[in-house]
C-alpha cells in the first residue's frame, strides 16, 4: 500500500532525511518512532504528498507521490486520514461542524446522510452529548477524539498519525491509542504512527521502525523491536541517558 524509497530532504542546508525505505502493507498500522525533532512529521507529511523529497519516492498502490500533480495527486489524497498532533480543529466550528466539514466539502451527500455518517463516527469515539460544543469547551482528550471521528468519517485507506497522544495524561493517551486500535480493527485501514508511547503501541501495530540520524535503523514485529540487541534501540526503548544517542 505504501512504499517509501530512499527519500532525502533537506531545509535550508539541514539535512534531515538522509535515504529512508521502508514499506507498509495492505491493512498494517506501523509505528514511528525516533528522537523528537529528527524528521519523523517530515517524513508523514511527505507520505502525504505535502513535502516533495529532495530525490527519492514515495509510492501509494505503485502511483508515485512525487510526480503527480493536480487531479490525480487530489484523488490519491482523498484516499488519506490525517491526524495532526494538535487535533487541528477549527474553532469557530462546533464538534458535530468539524466531523461534517471534509464530508461538506468534499463529497455530494446530502445533509440528512451527513448526519447519520457524523453521529455515528461521534458514537465510535463517544462523543455523542458534545456534538453542539465548541473546541474551547471541551478537553485535550475529547479535542483529540473529534480529531480522530473527523479524519475517519470519509472512511480513508490510509490514515497518518501525527503523535496522537501529545499534551494527554498517561490514562487519556492510552484511552486514544486503544480507541485507534479498535478503529483500525473496524476498519482496516492502512496506517503511520508517530509516537512516543513505545510500550503502549507495541501492543497492536504490525511492525516498528526507527528513524535515527535521518535513516531507518531498523524495522521490526513490536515483539522483535522489544527484545533487539542494538545498543541504540535498546537505550531508545529504555528511556536511558547513558548511552550512544548523546542528548543536549
Amino acid at each position: 500500500m505504501i512504499k517509501i524509497e530512499d527519500i532525502y530532504k533537506s531545509f535550508n542546508g539541514l539535512e534531515v532525511l538522509r535515504g529512508v525505505s521502508f514499506q507498509v502493507e495492505k491493512g498494517e498500522i506501523l509505528a514511528l518512532i525516533g528522537r523528537s525533532g529528527y524528521g519523523k512529521s517530515v517524513l508523514l507529511k511527505h507520505v502525504a504528498g505535502l513535502i516533495k523529497p529532495d530525490r527519492g519516492h514515495v509510492f501509494i498502490e505503485g502511483n508515485d507521490m512525487c510526480c503527480l500533480r493536480g487531479k490525480k495527486l487530489e484523488e490519491i489524497r482523498s484516499r488519506f486520514g490525517f491526524l495532526f498532533q494538535s487535533g487541528a480543529l477549527f474553532d469557530s466550528l462546533t464538534v458535530y461542524e468539524n466531523v461534517a466539514f471534509p464530508l461538506r466539502e468534499k463529497t455530494k451527500l446530502s445533509e440528512e446522510e451527513i448526519r447519520k455518517k457524523v453521529l455515528d463516527m461521534l458514537d465510535q469515539v463517544d462523543l455523542i452529548g458534545a456534538e453542539n460544543k465548541y473546541p474551547a469547551q471541551i478537553s485535550g482528550g475529547m479535542i483529540k477524539r473529534a480529531a480522530l471521528a473527523r479524519s475517519l468519517v470519509r472512511n480513508p485507506e490510509i490514515m497518518l498519525f501525527d503523535e496522537p497522544t501529545t499534551g494527554l495524561d498517561p490514562i487519556i493517551a492510552c484511552a486514544i491509542l486503544n480507541l485507534i486500535d479498535s478503529l483500525h480493527q473496524r476498519f482496516g485501514f492502512t496506517g503511520i504512527l508517530v509516537t512516543h508511547e513505545i510500550q503502549m503501541v507495541f501492543s497492536f501495530v504490525q511492525k516498528v521502525a526507527m528513524l535515527h540520524e535521518g535513516k531507518i535503523l531498523t524495522i521490526e514485529p513490536p515483539e522483535e523491536m522489544q527484545s533487539s540487541s542494538h545498543p541504540i534501540v535498546q537505550q531508545f526503548i529504555a528511556g536511558c541517558v547513558v548511552g550512544p544517542i548523546r542528548y543536549h
